[in-house]
C-alpha cells in the first residue's frame, strides 16, 4: 500500500499527457510518468519518492505497439520486458530483457521505464547503445526523432514533460552475430556486478557495460582496444580495464575490486570466443 494520496491521469493521447504533466508540474505535484509502475510503487511504499500525481500512459496508442518492418524494428515505450523477450525480434534485447527481474516482473516493467528509472544499471539500454537506435519523443514541439545515444548519457536526458513514445532498431542490428553475459553475487536475478551486451557488425566489436561503473555506457576508445588483434585477449582486457570512464562501481553487491576481476575475466572470455568464431 502507499502511505499517501496521489493525482491519477489517464489520459487518451500524447498531447493530453504532456498538456497534464506541465499542468501538474506548475500546481507542485512532482508528476511522473506510469508504465509499468513496478519502480515507482516500491520506491512509493519505502517513502523514497512521493509522486504528487501519476500519469498513466497505457492508454496512448502510440505507447503499445512492437512491429517489425522492412526497415527494422518498433518497439514503443509502455511495452514490457516480457512482450520483448517474447517477441525474439531483436536477439540481443531480449536475452537482456530476460535477465532482468523476475518473470513477474518482466511483465510489468515496460522498455520506457527501465531507461529512464533511478536504478542505475539500466540494462535495457545496452542493446540499443550498440545497434544505432533511434527514439522517438514527444515533448513542448510535439513528435520529434533523434539517435538514441544522443539523449542517453548513462541515464535519459530528457526536457520537463518529454517523454519516450518509440525506440527504432535498424534491421542490420537483428541478424548479426551477438552476445550477451551478466554477473550477479547471488540469484541470475538480482543487480549485475557487469553486465555485458556486445554485437559483431562486419567484423568488428561493439560492446557495452552495466554494473562496473555507476551507470551503463559504450566506450568506442575501448572498442578500438578491443579490436586491436595484433595483442592478445588479456592484454586487451587489461587495457580496456584502464579505459573505464570511471572507477569502478563498489556497493553491498560487490566491491570496486571484485568488479574489475570480473570485468576483465568477462571481456577475455569473450574476445577468445571471438577468436575462435563462437560469436
Amino acid at each position: 500500500m502507499i502511505p499517501f494520496d496521489f493525482i491519477y491521469c489517464r489520459p487518451g493521447t500524447l498531447q493530453e499527457a504532456y498538456a497534464a504533466f506541465m499542468q501538474l508540474q506548475t500546481e507542485g505535484k512532482n508528476p511522473v510518468y506510469y508504465g509499468g509502475g513496478s519502480e515507482i510503487i516500491t520506491m512509493s511504499r519505502a517513502g523514497s519518492i512521493k509522486p504528487g500525481a501519476v500519469i498513466d500512459i497505457k492508454r496512448i496508442p502510440e505507447c503499445m505497439r512492437l512491429s517489425a518492418g522492412e526497415v527494422g524494428l518498433h518497439i514503443d515505450a509502455a511495452c514490457t520486458l516480457n512482450q520483448i523477450k517474447e517477441s525474439k525480434l531483436f536477439p540481443l534485447l531480449a536475452l537482456a530483457c530476460g535477465r532482468i527481474a523476475d518473470h513477474t516482473n518482466q511483465c510489468r516493467i515496460t522498455l520506457g521505464g527501465n531507461l529512464c528509472g533511478t536504478i542505475i544499471y539500466r540494462e535495457t539500454s545496452l542493446p540499443l547503445l550498440l545497434s544505432d537506435a533511434s527514439v522517438t519523443l514527444f515533448g513542448g514541439g510535439g513528435l520529434h526523432t533523434v539517435p538514441f545515444q544522443s539523449v542517453f548519457q548513462g541515464r535519459m536526458q530528457l526536457s520537463p514533460g518529454e517523454l519516450i513514445v518509440q525506440l527504432h532498431v535498424p534491421q542490420w542490428a537483428l541478424g548479426v552475430p551477438h552476445f550477451h553475459v551478466k554477473r550477479t553475487t547471488n540469484e541470475k536475478i538480482d543487480y549485475p556486478l557487469v553486465s555485458m551486451s556486445a554485437l559483431l557488425k562486419d567484423g568488428f566489436l561493439r560492446i557495452a557495460f552495466s554494473g562496473i561503473c555507476s551507470y551503463p555506457f559504450r566506450s568506442t576508445q575501448m572498442e578500438a582496444v578491443l579490436n586491436d588483434h595484433s595483442q592478445s585477449c588479456a592484454n586487451r582486457a587489461d587495457q580496456a580495464a584502464a579505459l573505464l570512464p570511471e572507477p569502478a562501481y563498489s556497493d553491498v553487491e560487490g566491491s570496486g575490486e571484485y568488479r574489475m576481476f570480473v570485468f576483465k575475466n568477462m571481456v577475455q572470455a569473450l574476445l577468445e570466443e571471438v577468436e575462435h568464431g563462437q560469436v
